[in-house]
């Protein structure tokens, strides 16, 4: 599956489709992305791929954005078991532009959420 579309719920509630869920089930970080819209990684994605890319050079500037651009709002959690939830958090549905519709486009190794 690389594409699927989903209306949160009351509680900003993104219910993760059945076949994504074993991919998923170390738990999801969610960061803005780099235009309006957000990056949805697996924890293991996040933990062996984008903290290598997030260490550097203490004054290499470029380092220092890709950290603030995507630690800024940072947020990790678990599926709920039963339905197979993630709480989006306000202040990244507001950067994202996302009110209740969402697509959410696989982008190799992690998937760009963004308002439909």
């Amino acid at each position: 599956m690389d594409y699927f579309e989903r209306k949160l719920d009351d509680k900003r509630r993104l219910t993760i489709p059945t076949e994504l869920r074993n991919e998923l089930a170390s738990g999801v970080v969610i960061t803005r992305g780099f235009g309006n819209y957000l990056h949805l990684y697996s924890v293991k994605v996040w933990e062996s791929q984008v903290e290598s890319a997030l260490t550097g050079s203490i004054l290499d500037e470029a380092v220092a954005d890709l950290n603030v651009k995507f630690r800024m709002g940072k947020t990790q959690a678990e599926l709920d078991q039963k339905q197979g939830r993630v709480t989006l958090e306000q202040h990244l549905l507001d950067f994202a532009h996302i009110e209740r519709d969402i697509v959410a486009v696989r982008a190799g190794a992690y998937w760009r959420i963004s308002a439909s």
